[in-house]
């Protein structure tokens, strides 16, 4: 039923609590899990004189990009020691939009992710990547509310 599952991963104890449920669900069908990290863009205030240039802002992304790849590899390894086949995707761009536009173009038939279960101003002000990708896509996305997980933020 399942052939690829996309598994959004934001380096936080509370988007893991989600890895049981990954065995389970990829073991049970036999299919692919694609865990995805998403590097945002920066948005570093300046003050004074102090500025960023256009390279120093390169060279912070793309040690972004390198630590998301290598925790996302450790992420992985549990999983393959599972006998799951397990690819890695980092994204550049906002999370929710970035989620989106790759579960649409690269036919994946299910999205498992954590949400940290913010409610009322919190979840206001802060968004949530979970809701913005289960209102937007056409597939089934599994929620798992972290109730039982502790988040370091």
């Amino acid at each position: 039923m399942y052939k690829r599952i996309l598994v959004p991963l934001d380096g936080s104890p509370v988007a893991e609590c989600v890895i049981p449920h990954i065995i389970a669900i990829a073991k049970s069908y036999k299919t692919e899990v694609e865990l995805i990290g998403v590097a945002e863009p920066l948005d570093i205030p300046t003050r004074g004189n102090i500025a960023l240039s256009e390279d120093d802002i390169k060279q912070i992304d793309s040690e972004i990009r390198k630590d998301l790849h290598n925790y996302l590899d450790s992420v992985k390894g549990q999983l393959v020691n599972s006998q799951i086949q397990v690819h890695i995707t980092v994204l550049s761009g906002k999370a929710a939009d970035s989620l989106i536009s790759y579960a649409e173009n690269n036919d994946i038939d299910l999205i498992i992710m954590a949400t940290h279960g913010r409610s009322g101003i919190n979840r206001w002000f802060w968004g949530s990547v979970a809701e913005k990708v289960l209102r937007a896509v056409n597939i089934p996305v599994l929620l798992i509310k972290t109730i039982s997980c502790k988040d370091d933020a």
